[in-house]
């Protein structure tokens, strides 16, 4: 009597080994499938590049974290596109480097204006108008509306330029005096050691109301030479989301217009159209 052999058959081991490797080709499969899931579930991110100065009620990154009415504004267009930005506050300087270099994504704030000769030969696009803004010059109540010949000495925060004085204090009639702070300055205009200072209007008004308490220790004059420009956002890397963040801006206009509102940087503006 033949005993039976205990080896399988050849076409059931087939069987198995068929069964074996369909299996792993499944779990192959579906795993690629979780992990293309999860990419396409996760949000195309951004870094936009900001200043690490208090420029309040703009913007503020000189903590680390990065508020202010710029904050509220992108992250409101990031939440209506699905895009997460990361904000990297950095110094002015390094700030344009990297965005022509295309190190950031964007950059906020700019202007066509800013450092022109680094930026030339890139190809930047700037996004229509986000904020306007004054710089302009702040003086004592009681010297409101006696005209540039009043102004001989300027404080400046460091690092800013008062291009509406420059042929001034090029010609020796303005002496400019530098303060390393917002604070500082406010502080040196309000003690008359300098005749006006020169600064974003609605920084004055937050720094001067929420930080020093001197509600109207210091008044911006019109009458004085002031400059009025606008902040804008910009890229190097994404054109096509910078048009598309013009398409939102006026499509949400009455939103972002009480964002303005709520955060006071239209602070001088109608000072400033009189």
């Amino acid at each position: 009597m033949r005993r039976p052999s205990l080896r399988p058959s050849f076409p059931s081991t087939l069987r198995a080994l068929v069964r074996a490797v369909t299996g792993c080709a499944a779990l192959v499969i579906g795993c690629a499938g979780l992990a293309q899931g999860t990419a396409q579930a996760a949000p195309p991110q951004f870094v936009v590049g900001v200043e690490n100065i208090n420029y309040l009620p703009y913007y503020s990154g000189d903590q680390g974290q990065y508020g202010g009415f710029a904050r509220a504004l992108l992250d409101a267009y990031a939440a209506d596109r699905g895009y997460r930005f990361t904000y990297r506050p950095l110094p002015i300087t390094r700030l344009f480097r990297e965005l022509v270099a295309g190190v950031i994504d964007f950059k906020f704030p700019d202007n066509p204006l800013w450092q022109a000769a680094l930026k030339q030969g890139h190809a930047v696009a700037y996004s229509d108008p986000v904020a306007d803004y004054v710089d302009g010059v702040l003086v004592l109540p009681q010297n409101y509306g006696k005209g540039p010949a009043a102004i001989h000495s300027l404080g400046t925060v460091r690092g800013f330029t008062a291009y509406d004085w420059l042929d001034r204090i090029k010609g020796g009639s303005v002496r400019l005096e530098e303060n390393p702070s917002f604070s500082g300055l406010m502080l040196q205009g309000m003690a008359q050691r300098v005749d006006g200072v020169y600064a974003n209007v609605a920084v004055s008004y937050q720094t001067l109301e929420q930080r020093l308490h001197k509600t109207g220790g210091l008044v911006f004059d019109p009458g004085l030479p002031h400059s009025r420009s606008s902040y804008r956002l910009s890229t190097v890397k994404h054109p096509e989301i910078v048009a598309d963040f013009n398409r939102w801006l006026a499509a949400n206009r009455t939103r972002v217009d009480k964002m303005k509102h709520d955060w006071g940087v239209d602070r001088g503006l109608a000072e400033a159209l009189r």
